[in-house]
């Protein structure tokens, strides 16, 4: 599946664009539209507190949490699991550190966005490809 870069902003040109993958997020029976920055640089999955909210996710204190680094290390987070349904491959399971703050970019990461996909990019074209993991 080939996807093209996005700008988040009409204004802003072809340099300002970024690999986003729009995909729907399932978590018991809820489901939302959401868009992600695929980043191949990012540890783990990050997910904005309010989709977590929306999915109907509890905010648990005695739920384990997860440090995350970088301009994030200051946000708390903890480990949500949820099913992802992106494009025309089966849904998968992925796992992220949802974020107490709202501030904080849907990040698509190596624990385990890039597990269960392989990502091509392609910058000077402006888009890049996602494919079913290798078996």
């Amino acid at each position: 599946m080939k996807v093209r870069y996005s700008t988040t902003d009409p204004t802003q040109s072809d340099l300002d664009s970024l690999p986003r993958l729009s995909f729907i997020l399932c978590y018991g029976t809820q489901a939302i539209n959401v868009v992600g920055l695929v980043d191949s640089g990012a540890t783990v999955n990050v997910l904005p507190y309010r989709y977590g909210m929306w999915l109907g996710a509890t905010w648990n204190e005695q739920r384990a949490t997860i440090q995350l680094a970088g301009n994030l290390g200051h946000v708390a987070a903890q480990p949500l699991f949820l099913m992802a349904k992106i494009g025309n491959f089966p849904p998968v399971r992925l796992a992220f550190a949802w974020s107490q703050n709202d501030d904080v970019p849907l990040i698509l990461g190596q624990m385990n966005f890039f597990m269960e996909f392989d990502v091509c990019f392609y910058r000077s074209q402006l888009e890049f490809e996602v494919k079913s993991k290798s078996r």
